[in-house]
């Protein structure tokens, strides 16, 4: 299942037909990796089923990695979509992590072949692993949390915004890489956020 299309409302056409076009890129690109595998398809492969020149791939994505810098990007900007339809900046700082961390993993159970393949691939070829967005993200929920008082004095927001973005990357690569699912994402990551937020020691 790959990502709606990006909102061109208030830009020229020029600039509309070029996102028509990255977006239909993008759409073929997605779909190819998920059917036929990361390394298997090939930026040619992506033209030819676009029924565009090769130059004009490269010109939207100057590299295959490029389409997995995309696919992160949408997923996330849809789930901060969702969240700022539902207004959750006014819950507690516990309950938005937990509505953050629990749209991402409907993400992927909703489109787990696609999950297990990108994934893998933005971890092995892309920038998955040394991307600060997601934990920028994170760090920005706890930060408002310390500013109201519900973290504790002390407390790096930027540090545990990490922490819960590799506990939430390691999760997700573990369970779409086993047939059959070797957990339930959601109690998985419900449980590492409980680790978080509570800490190990009694």
């Amino acid at each position: 299942m790959t990502s709606p299309e990006v909102h061109t409302t208030g830009i020229g056409r020029r600039e509309r037909k070029r996102q028509q076009v990255r977006d239909q890129l993008y759409g073929i690109a997605i779909d190819m990796f998920t059917r036929q595998g990361y390394e298997a398809t090939t930026m040619d492969h992506i033209a030819e089923r676009a029924d565009v020149a090769r130059a004009t791939v490269f010109n939207h994505f100057t590299q295959k990695t490029g389409f997995l810098e995309e696919w992160g990007a949408r997923r996330r900007a849809r789930v901060l979509e969702i969240l700022r339809q539902e207004h959750v900046e006014d819950l507690p700082v516990e309950d938005r992590l937990r509505r953050y961390v629990g749209e991402l993993a409907t993400l992927n159970i909703d489109s787990r072949a696609e999950t297990a393949v990108l994934m893998e691939a933005s971890a092995r070829f892309g920038q998955l692993l040394r991307d600060p967005t997601p934990e920028l993200a994170l760090a920005g929920i706890i930060a408002d949390g310390v500013s109201r008082d519900e973290v504790r004095p002390g407390v790096d927001p930027a540090e545990a915004g990490s922490l819960i973005a590799a506990g939430y990357f390691a999760s997700v690569i573990r369970w779409a890489g086993a047939e059959p699912e070797p957990f339930d994402l959601r109690e998985r990551l419900d449980g590492m956020l409980d680790i978080v937020l509570g800490g190990i020691l009694a």
